[in-house]
């Protein structure tokens, strides 16, 4: 059974940094990995998208304030953000599966698995 659990979520005062957490199991190698985010009242939208080649997909939102790497040992994906804003609040998800690299892009939603998500709330 596939499980993804998110955590490190909180509040945070804008230009802050939080780290983000998502222990994937069982521990294979996926062929993409993605955080998202979704605001009160708004869509949810990707964040940042992890190939298992190691290369990255930014959404304009992510570029220059976020980073995402994975542990292998650990079972665990992260994401870490910086400089954090108010408009960054919202509930974060992780995702994961075994599409190819050429389809995985911070846009695509249509993942296979979800974890639960952690709130990330940023105040002025």
């Amino acid at each position: 059974q596939v499980q993804l659990v998110e955590s490190g979520g909180g509040s945070v005062q804008a230009g802050g940094h939080l780290r983000l957490s998502c222990v994937v199991s069982p521990n294979i190698l996926w062929g993409c990995m993605g955080w998202f985010r979704q605001a009160p009242g708004k869509q949810r939208e990707g964040v940042i998208a992890l190939r298992n080649d190691g290369s990255v997909s930014y959404a304009d939102s992510a570029k220059d304030r976020f980073t995402v790497a994975r542990d292998s040992a650990k079972n665990t994906l992260y994401l870490d953000m910086y400089r954090l804003q108010p408009e960054d609040t919202a509930m974060y998800y992780c995702a994961a599966d075994q599409r190819a690299v050429g389809y995985c892009y911070w846009w695509q939603s249509d993942f296979t698995y979800w974890g639960r998500g952690t709130q990330v709330s940023v105040s002025s």
